[in-house]
């Protein structure tokens, strides 16, 4: 067990029901991010058209894990690496209103201007000059769970070299992607003049997420909002990684709990080989390739009634904070790290369907 933090209010029932992620209003800071997004309108028209016409927002009693990679044939296996093994936070995006996949290089430009005089405190600044910050939007081909998915989009911020060399290397010092992992129910119900790229990773400085974010709701009319994961949704990542195979060296499943404490709160760590989450794992599952919430409860009873036989200590009435495994780790905060290639489109399939439930 190890102490840190500060102390946190919690309620039992946190345990039981999935995060809402709170929307707050466009242009309000955040609690959970102190990150200011801003918009022409109040509420977007994706926004509008999603909460009358779809039904998201309750958590499915069964989910399937894919076992093996959907990544197409021309995936770019340098931009899909570049995923791998960084921390990204993690938003939810409505859909962007006349948003063109023409205009990429025509949006990088503008982006960059943007960015520039954000940085420089609002100092005008013509588009095309020099800024010393390069924006690149491209796609990311291959990224798809089925042939219906937008395309995803990758949003690079570098800043140029100041070496006196021709061919001196940008420093890429900011990443986002747009992407919408098997979001078939949203596409079909969704008009022709919107995009739905639902879920937006980012790594970097928040300062510059908070800038690219404003100028893509300002630009297409969308709505970011921090996505944060639930306990019952950490829980069901938990039993469905450790039920995923895979090839290389096993890390152990890590659970982390947080006990509300005064003066300070308390962090439970509990690692558990992979072989033994693996073996426990196979005794509950009753079929294969599919998670019930029925077994999600199962697995983490069982490995409560472990601990307490230990260590005496009722981890049902702590909060998951984070999971780790072989596959990714993911923490209550919207924090994620996907590990393995093989289970990048399963990963973001779930994340996806968390981002779409939230902008419901």
């Amino acid at each position: 067990m190890r102490r840190s933090g500060r102390p946190s209010l919690w309620r039992r029932q946190d345990m039981d029901t999935p995060d809402s992620g709170g929307m707050t209003p466009l242009g309000r800071k955040t609690a959970e991010t102190g990150i200011n997004f801003t918009s022409t309108t109040r509420f977007s028209r994706g926004l509008t058209f999603i909460r009358t016409h779809t039904l998201f927002g309750q958590s499915p009693m069964r989910r399937i894990i894919p076992q093996t990679s959907l990544l197409q044939e021309n995936a770019d296996p340098q931009k899909i690496a570049f995923l791998l093994r960084k921390q990204w936070t993690l938003y939810s995006v409505t859909p962007m209103y006349k948003f063109s996949y023409g205009n990429l290089k025509e949006y990088s430009r503008l982006l960059s201007a943007f960015v520039a005089a954000e940085k420089q405190k609002g100092l005008a600044v013509e588009v095309g000059n020099d800024l010393g910050i390069k924006v690149t939007l491209s796609t990311l081909l291959g990224l798809k769970g089925t042939d219906q998915d937008q395309v995803a989009i990758l949003v690079q911020i570098a800043s140029r070299s100041q070496l006196p060399f021709e061919n001196a290397e940008d420093k890429v010092v900011w990443s986002g992607c747009f992407c919408c992992i098997s979001g078939d129910d949203l596409l079909e119900s969704v008009p022709e003049d919107f995009t739905c790229l639902s879920l937006f990773l980012a790594n970097g400085a928040e300062s510059y997420t908070a800038i690219v974010g404003s100028w893509f709701q300002k630009t297409f009319d969308c709505y970011f909002s921090r996505l944060t994961i639930s306990p019952l949704n950490l829980a069901w990542m938990a039993a469905m990684w450790t039920g995923c195979k895979v090839d290389s060296h096993m890390a152990a499943t890590e659970l982390v709990f947080s006990v509300p404490c005064i003066p300070q709160s308390l962090d439970i760590s509990y690692a558990i080989h992979p072989e033994d989450a693996k073996a426990l794992w196979d005794t509950v599952q009753k079929t294969p390739g599919e998670v019930t919430q029925e077994e999600v409860n199962l697995f983490m009873d069982c490995l409560y009634s472990h601990f307490h036989r230990h260590f005496k200590i009722h981890l049902s009435a702590t909060r998951l904070v984070k999971v780790s495994t072989s596959i990714a780790s993911a923490h209550c905060d919207g924090n994620i790290k996907i590990l393995h290639s093989k289970h990048l489109i399963g990963v973001l399939t779930l994340l996806t369907e968390l981002a779409i439930s939230q902008i419901q």
